[in-house]
């Protein structure tokens, strides 16, 4: 299905790509956007008001969040929207950067980390990222098709049954480390000796089975006990690359994504309130329950077309693509690329466009003669000296050193990266 808006930008029951194909052959419309597809007409269409109303459906995930927007019992168009997950990543290593920029200053600079206040309803920018997502693409949506409701999952997880499906009463109150402190919980769990060497009688030291430079965490089941030599030596390694694969076992799967969504749940339901349409929530057994009695496999944008009571009996596909987005982010401030030592290997532009284009626009490039001779479409990657590259779906470079006066800009680089995928059903 092709969204449709009329001269004035207002949205209109979204058609047929057949339609849409004959309308832009007949010189009726144009193409207004390639990503969702839109077209816009050339005439005024007075007093439009859908028969049956439109409804966005969400599948809030911590990596990814699923969309469909539906008509009574007709699915028009399915997305995948995939979150940011190295803002954490980046904001440590910019910490770092800063901190040891002021550390080789020796004058005497007054401290200023305990001045900083936080507003009310304050979420880490790694959060705050994935409701600004949904935020901005129900704002998008809206735009280009007359969304009157919304069915939102808004679900929260018990992570201590997730660790444990057999507790009960008073244990939600009794944690791992009951009646312990860390270390002599750790003594006794590993039998006061190194849990690599075996060790017995030799000082001990508390140490990550998996590195918190590559993820890990201070909870006590990623602690282990080892001799001062074998932390030497493991250094930056997990203990199954170490060779200690029994040791890697004991480590439980990490609960961060059910974090995430529990901190954020209330704030995105408060963000779908306010675009003033009609918000209906549904839990994730219902959305569970739906899926399973129309047959549809586990996939994000399915889960999307199952959540809330307002489900169908039956489902009817209009589309038989899902589009797939990507949050990319704006760039960066940083100037200059490092090598993993940290020292410096290369400088940044200082602008930002060069003739005309940014890094990330969807081009068209048709190159008359030459090794890439023909026609090429994809991001382009540009340069100041004007020979840019152009980057495929799979995000290698299919194209390059592209003189610039044989690129035409398709759609401008929004902060996402787009790709369309044929639907999977079982």
């Amino acid at each position: 299905m092709v969204f449709v808006l009329d001269t004035n930008k207002r949205p209109l029951a979204p058609c047929h790509e057949a339609v849409a194909r004959k309308l832009l052959k007949q010189g009726k419309a144009a193409i207004y956007k390639r990503y969702p597809f839109t077209i816009i007409l050339k005439e005024i269409v007075d007093n439009f008001r859908p028969k049956t109303p439109y409804r966005l459906k969400i599948d809030y995930g911590s990596k990814h969040t699923g969309l469909a927007i539906v008509r009574g019992e007709e699915v028009l168009w399915l997305a995948q929207l995939d979150h940011r997950t190295d803002i954490k990543e980046r904001l440590d290593k910019r910490r770092a950067f800063r901190r040891a920029r002021r550390k080789r200053k020796t004058r005497y600079r007054k401290p200023r980390f305990l001045n900083r206040r936080r507003k009310d309803g304050w979420l880490p920018p790694s959060l705050e990222s994935r409701v600004q997502n949904i935020q901005t693409w129900v704002e998008r949506l809206r735009k280009i098709c007359p969304i009157e409701h919304i069915s939102y999952e808004n679900a929260k997880f018990d992570t201590q049954l997730m660790r444990n499906p057999e507790i009960n009463g008073v244990e939600y109150q009794q944690g791992t480390l009951q009646g312990y402190e860390v270390r002599e919980y750790l003594l006794e769990k590993f039998g006061r000796k190194c849990c690599y060497c075996g060790k017995e009688g030799v000082p001990l030291e508390i140490e990550h089975i998996i590195p918190k430079s590559r993820g890990g965490t201070d909870r006590v089941d990623n602690l282990c006990l080892a001799c001062h030599d074998c932390n030497q030596r493991k250094g930056s390694k997990t203990a199954e690359e170490f060779g200690y694969p029994h040791i890697q076992e004991m480590v439980k799967k990490t609960l961060k994504d059910a974090s995430v969504v529990n901190a954020t749940r209330w704030k995105v339901y408060e963000v779908l309130k306010q675009s003033g349409c009609e918000v209906e929530c549904g839990t994730g057994a219902r959305t569970k329950m739906n899926r399973i009695r129309l047959g549809l496999p586990k996939i994000h944008y399915f889960d999307a077309c199952c959540v809330g009571e307002s489900t169908p009996l039956q489902l009817h596909f209009k589309t038989k693509e899902a589009l797939f987005i990507k949050a990319k982010g704006r760039g960066s401030r940083s100037r200059t690329n490092l090598d993993k030592y940290g020292f410096p290997r290369g400088f940044l532009a200082r602008q930002k466009f060069f003739f005309g284009f940014q890094t990330g626009d969807m081009v068209k490039a048709v190159i008359p003669r030459g090794k890439y001779q023909g026609g090429w479409f994809g991001e382009v990657a540009c340069r100041k000296t004007g020979s840019f590259d152009i980057k495929g779906k799979d995000g290698k470079r299919i194209a390059q050193g592209i003189n610039y006066r044989y690129v035409q800009v398709i759609q401008r680089f929004d902060g996402y990266t787009y790709r369309r995928e044929g639907m999977n059903i079982a």
